[in-house]
């Protein structure tokens, strides 16, 4: 079984000189993100699996991929405690 996450359909992101902000619209909070999680976030337009989006940050950064799945998992941690993403196993 594989776990797919995308964003909020309520999410909007604006990138502004290498970082990001974030609004919820239903909850109307802000959120400030790093070019990184910017990057994931993009990925997460479709419904992507870990794997899927540990690629989207090794394509973009000269990173290895132990490192991208490190952040991948801790960005995704965070974006779920404020109710950011939908997840749905498959």
């Amino acid at each position: 079984m594989t776990m797919l996450y995308s964003r909020h359909p309520d999410l909007r992101v604006t990138a502004v000189d290498g970082e990001g902000v974030v609004l919820h619209l239903g909850s109307r909070q802000y959120f400030s993100v790093n070019e990184t999680g910017v990057t994931i976030l993009d990925a997460l337009k479709q419904p992507s699996s870990i794997a899927e989006l540990v690629v989207a940050v090794t394509d973009h950064y000269d990173v290895s991929a132990d490192a991208a799945e490190q952040s991948v998992r801790r960005f995704l941690a965070l974006c779920n405690e404020s109710k950011l993403l939908h997840v749905e196993e498959r």
